[in-house]
């Protein structure tokens, strides 16, 4: 039976990276989109921002259920039936008349997203149960597929900006969906439930609204004033929803966040590292996105061409990342990984509206050198920290983490960019300067986790 699985892991590996793909691709393809979508429904940067974290948000807040939800109906179903619903909400999208409209349609979007990652994971790691190496090498492509797509959604959007318009950057997502759909059913066996745990619907329910607070109070913040009555408000909500949700979680006993998996500490370095590569990626990203076309001039097809050098190093980082790991172990390697990743901000952090391109091609490939290396790692020491049996939930668990680490780097970076051109340049200094302290931090947690045990239980 495992044998049998292992040969046919490349095959269920196209197919999870597939629909995983899918996933990381729409988090950045709409950044170029950006402009152009302020500019048809006359929307505020705040409006833009809520573009990109309508989608970030949801798959934050229910990735917690959807890996509970793999491991209980079985990661196959919620892994189709998070294709059909990325394909109805993305055509929503690509069919949307207004900014918020726009904005509903993306938050489903997040919550089809959030039922893929963690079964795509779960599947892979079930195929390769009991052999570390088919592991660590199918972990690595799944997500070097991610990575890749991630720095290549601006480009791609570019592209078909230029040719067809914003709203294909959603559109495209039909056909991808039906592909990822027929490979799924054409080659990905079932994998039996292994538990029925009830949800944790309190929990579910107080992660949305502390994310939603925290983030609505940022990105609000800085369209409103921070001593706007509503934002303050809304700040105070998120953060008693985020203390009333630990409060549950350390009394429920079927928690959607298994507090006691963060006793180890492999686990809360690689959840370290996920929260701050997200929170810096997204951010500075968002910012670069509208730093192209409203402060250094490019048009939207040259604004997606310039991001082609952050796909360059993705996939060769990817595929070290396991051979480092391997000689240097996972803590050294997430933390040189992030360390690389901080250069490149810091380089991104000099750059001007009047700078030359050839300025900006170090620092983006730096960026993607680094988190090319630190995120396999991440998600191997993760998966090696927990029993096999709780993979979805743990997978759910860090990608939640990672997914709002994301959300509020939009909404952080964003308000630091929120103006004209020269605002929008300032802005992006300034984030690029925040990601590597962050990133600097993190190699640190990460560097304080060499020699932690391997394994939770």
């Amino acid at each position: 039976m495992t044998t049998s699985r292992i040969a046919n892991l490349p095959l269920i590996l196209v197919a999870a990276s597939f629909g995983f793909t899918i996933v990381q691709l729409d988090v950045t393809i709409v950044n170029v989109a950006l402009d152009a979508i302020g500019r048809e429904f006359n929307a505020p940067t705040a409006s833009l921002q809520w573009v990109v974290d309508a989608y970030t948000l949801l798959l934050a807040a229910l990735l917690l259920s959807a890996g509970a939800l793999g491991d209980r109906f079985g990661p196959r179903r919620a892994f189709l039936a998070g294709l059909v619903l990325f394909a109805v909400s993305s055509a929503a999208c690509g069919l949307a008349q207004s900014a918020a409209g726009l904005i509903l349609g993306r938050a489903v979007q997040g919550a089809a997203a959030a039922l893929l990652v963690p079964p795509s994971l779960a599947l892979i790691t079930h195929a390769a149960a009991g052999d570390d190496k088919a592991r660590a090498w199918a972990v690595g492509w799944w997500t070097a597929a991610g990575g890749v797509s991630i720095a290549a959604g601006p480009v791609i959007g570019g592209l078909l900006i230029g040719a067809l318009g914003w709203r294909w950057v959603f559109l495209v997502n039909l056909p991808l969906c039906l592909i990822g759909a027929a490979l799924t059913l054409a080659f990905v066996p079932e994998v039996p439930p292994r538990e029925k745990r009830p949800l944790d619907l309190p929990g579910q329910a107080l992660a949305f609204v502390a994310l939603a607070g925290l983030v609505g109070a940022v990105i609000e913040g800085g369209h409103r004033g921070w001593s706007d009555p509503l934002v303050l408000t809304v700040l105070l909500g998120g953060v008693l929803a985020t203390a009333a949700f630990l409060a549950v979680e350390a009394r429920s006993r079927h928690p959607a966040v298994p507090l006691e998996v963060f006793r180890n500490r492999m686990v809360w370095s690689a959840m370290v590292i996920g929260v701050s590569v997200n929170f810096t990626y997204y951010g500075v990203i968002f910012v670069l996105g509208l730093f192209l076309q409203r402060s250094a001039g490019y048009d939207v097809v040259q604004a997606g061409l310039a991001f082609l050098p952050l796909t360059a190093t993705f996939i060769v980082s990817n595929l070290l990342s396991g051979r480092l790991a391997h000689r240097f172990g996972s803590a050294r390697t997430m933390a040189g990984g992030v360390l690389v990743a901080a250069a490149g901000y810091a380089l991104t952090s000099r750059l001007s509206a009047d700078s030359s391109y050839w300025m900006m091609v170090p620092g983006f490939l730096l960026i993607p050198a680094g988190m090319g290396t630190a995120v396999p790692a991440m998600t191997s020491a993760l998966l090696a920290s927990v029993d096999r049996h709780w993979s979805g939930t743990a997978s759910g668990v860090l990608n939640a983490c990672r997914q709002a680490g994301g959300a509020i780097g939009v909404a952080l970076m964003g308000a630091l960019a929120a103006g004209g051109p020269e605002a929008i340049a300032a802005g992006l200094r300034t984030s690029g300067m925040v990601a590597a302290v962050v990133l600097l931090g993190a190699a640190w947690v990460a560097g304080r986790s060499e020699g932690a045990s391997p394994r939770a239980n």
